[in-house]
């Protein structure tokens, strides 16, 4: 649980509204309210509380709002908060809840399953030799798909895998490696529609499946997360002492 604390004046007319800034805080996070408080006019208040202006909430020894303890306890004023002289209930929330912690780094496959069948339908050759006929047709035969040995069907079939190729490099695309990989994905599936249907080429056949292949596992390795972000970006509000 959280070290919670109040550093206030006496004569601080703010203090009630810093205490109720406070209780609302620690129920939106759903912590008993409870806290302990300093003194600023006793002779015996703890040495880190001095220097702080009033009213002032530190969690975990930090102030909520980032300020440091100075030469001489003042009245403090917020700005943007919804008690102009109270620290703001999210400032509280945020610091009682800690900083966010960093999300999963988790393979996602879907784009590496969804070139599969692009990949193997650009494997299966367009056959032209009447000579070869039989032992492709008995193959494919087997599997019960003898009409792959046909360009005709061949290539819508094998357009339309790359296309779900490619529908797995744009899934969530801002959310993984942007749309580079689909940059590239797309420059892959036109070298294996033209080497395989019309410059019959089977190395840029076979260089553009695994120029495809690469592109999809790439983009399914997550992203490092982001660096710490930085204290002036944190979102609090700034704080004047006057």
């Amino acid at each position: 649980m959280s070290d919670v604390e109040l550093i206030y004046s006496p004569d601080c007319p703010n203090v009630s509204a810093a205490r109720e800034q406070l209780r609302r805080a620690l129920r939106e996070v759903g912590l008993a309210e409870a806290w302990r408080e300093h003194d600023l006019s006793a002779h015996d208040v703890a040495p880190h509380a001095r220097g702080f202006g009033s009213p002032t909430v530190l969690v975990d020894g930090r102030d909520v709002s980032g300020g440091l303890p100075s030469d001489g306890a003042t009245c403090r004023v917020y700005a943007g908060s919804e008690e102009r002289g109270a620290p703001p209930v999210g400032a509280i929330v945020s610091a009682l809840r800690g900083p966010p912690r960093p999300s999963r780094r988790v393979f996602a496959p879907f784009a590496v399953l969804a070139t599969l069948p692009g990949v193997l339908l650009a494997a299966l050759p367009v056959v032209a030799c009447p000579a070869c006929w039989p032992a492709y047709a008995g193959a494919l035969s087997a599997m019960g798909v003898p009409f792959l040995m046909r360009a005709e069907w061949l290539l819508p079939l094998t357009a339309a895998a790359l296309t779900v190729a490619l529908s797995g490099l744009a899934f969530r695309a801002p959310r993984r490696r942007g749309y580079g990989p689909l940059a590239l994905g797309a420059v892959a599936s036109v070298g294996v529609l033209a080497g395989k249907f019309v410059a019959h080429v089977d190395g840029l056949v076979y260089g553009a499946l695994a120029l495809l292949v690469a592109v999809s596992i790439w983009n399914s390795v997550p992203r490092r997360p982001d660096a710490a972000v930085s204290r002036d970006a944190c979102g609090c509000p700034p704080t004047d002492s006057t």
